[in-house]
């Protein structure tokens, strides 16, 4: 029989290597271990759990009639006419909301861009909307501002007629005229802000030697910004959109406290909502809840993906 030959030369300076650095590798590693368990048991058990039940007949005031019920609650979910209103509420609201907030955070990060005294303080006052509670910035758009007897906007319109003597203003109710611009304009509120900051990142990360080149060469501040700031800022204007799809989608505050969800403005959040609790069918609403989970992950995907792409090439210029 042939003994077994050991390792000579550089394969046994190899041996004694390897497994001090997985051991290395595992040290390193286990102090993540707890985090990482944590993480799954918050996010990935309650998911797990919600899509079980998502295919189980569930409701709350019919206990004895709880079963197996298969891909009953997502043809329900699909079916449902007040779920594909909310669907297409959900839709309108996100892609205003998403569209006006970066035509808006576009032209406050461009006049930020500008040095000038006090931009530090104007800066800091511009992103104070985004750090307000959001149930606090649905209350302060419902009774400060859209409040027909004492709001800001009726007592502004009674302040201009009174410059031309007028004693009969108009004194319009904003939530129930227009109730779901009412949502989407607090929600631009609240949002421009987060648009600004990601596009102002971009605006200080271009390459200036090619504009003071471009100025030189006697372009105007159109031309640089057509054709030089723009497509650098492509990047940061599709992963600001998608970002802001994806927590705008998920907004439950605005709807709840402002209108909730009544006239229209409900949207799949607050319908999931209304499944669950008011209605009480569990099953109903894991599945649509689910539906609304995977729609996000898809946007979520892109999102990753774009910011891989913007960090490969900020690596690399």
């Amino acid at each position: 029989m042939h003994k077994a030959k050991r390792p000579t030369g550089s394969h046994a300076a190899q041996v004694p290597r390897q497994r001090p650095g997985r051991a290395k590798a595992w040290a390193t590693r286990a102090p993540l271990m707890p985090a990482l368990v944590y993480m799954v048991i918050v996010t990935q058990l309650p998911f797990v759990a919600t899509l079980v039940i998502s295919f189980m007949n569930w409701d709350a005031l019919r206990p004895d009639e709880r079963g197996w019920a298969g891909f009953t609650n997502y043809k329900l979910v699909f079916t449902d006419p007040d779920m594909r209103a909310s669907v297409i509420t959900t839709v309108w609201l996100t892609a205003g909301v998403v569209l006006l907030s970066l035509l808006l955070g576009l032209g406050v990060a461009l006049l930020l861009d500008h040095k000038f005294r006090g931009r530090g303080v104007v800066r800091t006052m511009l992103i104070a909307p985004f750090l307000v509670v959001p149930v606090a910035a649905a209350l302060l758009w419902k009774h400060a501002l859209y409040n027909p007897e004492y709001g800001l906007l009726n007592g502004t319109l009674t302040w201009i007629w009174s410059l031309f003597g007028s004693d009969s203003p108009p004194q319009p109710d904003w939530i129930s005229d227009r109730p779901l611009t009412a949502v989407a304009v607090s929600l631009i509120w609240q949002w421009t802000p987060f648009m600004m900051l990601i596009l102002l990142a971009g605006l200080q990360s271009r390459p200036m030697e090619i504009i003071e080149a471009a100025r030189v060469d006697g372009a105007n501040a159109f031309q640089i910004f057509r054709h030089l700031t723009l497509p650098h800022l492509r990047r940061y204007l599709e992963l600001a959109a998608l970002l802001g799809s994806i927590y705008i989608v998920q907004n439950f505050d605005a709807v709840f406290t402002i209108t909730s969800g009544g006239l229209g403005t409900a949207n799949l959040p607050y319908t999931i909502y209304q499944t669950f609790y008011q209605a009480h069918d569990y099953g109903r609403a894991s599945a649509a809840g689910v539906v609304v989970v995977l729609g996000t992950i898809v946007v979520a995907t892109f999102a990753l993906r774009l910011v891989s792409t913007l960090l490969r090439e900020e690596k690399t210029s």
